[in-house]
């Protein structure tokens, strides 16, 4: 029980904060916790796909081993599932009615992923790793489904630039999070001293992008950028 404690604290926490982020018409609790389960449920294609890229580690070394790890075991199949489970879940819902519903769904089914992972990572590796993992990988999964969901939110919304925000809800969070397992993968010293403000920058885009999104007037005078 502790362990799961532990694991799911942070998830908590943050799925809180981002539902009270949510200031007009909030989205129904079944809804959220369909887009948690689905999160929870891209575990599994995430892991088969792992068993077609991770035997391919055996072709690189160094820097390469770890860009590949980083983009094409973890980055690109993560965000990938995530992203094709939050559109089905979402683009066609009468629910999807603001632009901020984007980030509130793709965070929620962000963390439901998150959860299941620091779940693995704390039974096998104690409690030390949950706590660090609170304030560095789970809170990275929510803001990697915060891009996801600005630019998915945007592309709903705003039909003449939907084609461009729909690949950048895709390849936004896929970049964030290759680069943020290559600081981690590559071992080198120089890129481990560049993980702590890469971190502050992930937040202070990610609130950003929350602030953008829940501020219309904002957002009128931001719609054409990122």
């Amino acid at each position: 029980m502790n362990i799961l404690i532990v694991a799911l604290a942070p998830v908590v926490v943050i799925l809180i904060y981002v539902y009270l982020r949510d200031k007009y018409d909030r989205e129904p609790a079944g809804k959220l916790f369909l887009a948690f389960f689905l999160g929870a449920l891209s575990v599994i294609p995430v892991l088969l796909t792992g068993q077609i890229t991770v035997p391919l580690l055996k072709l690189f070394s160094g820097y390469g081993r770890a860009f590949y790890e980083a983009f094409f075991v973890a980055a690109v199949p993560e965000e990938g599932f995530k992203f094709l489970f939050l559109y089905l879940l979402i683009w066609r819902s009468r629910f999807f009615s603001e632009k901020f519903d984007g980030i509130v769904y793709a965070v929620f089914l962000s963390l439901g992923f998150a959860a299941v992972e620091n779940i693995m990572y704390v039974t096998d590796y104690g409690y030390q790793v949950g706590v660090s993992r609170a304030f560095t990988a789970v809170p990275g999964h929510a803001l990697f489904g915060v891009a996801m969901g600005y630019h998915m939110g945007i592309a709903r919304m705003y039909h003449d630039i939907k084609k461009k925000q729909l690949l950048l809800a895709f390849m936004v969070p896929v970049v964030l999070h290759g680069i943020y397992d290559f600081i981690l993968m590559s071992e080198h010293e120089y890129l481990i001293f560049l993980f702590v403000p890469y971190l502050v920058y992930l937040w202070r885009s990610g609130f950003r992008r929350m602030k953008v999104l829940s501020d219309s007037s904002v957002f009128r005078d931001h719609q054409k950028g990122i």
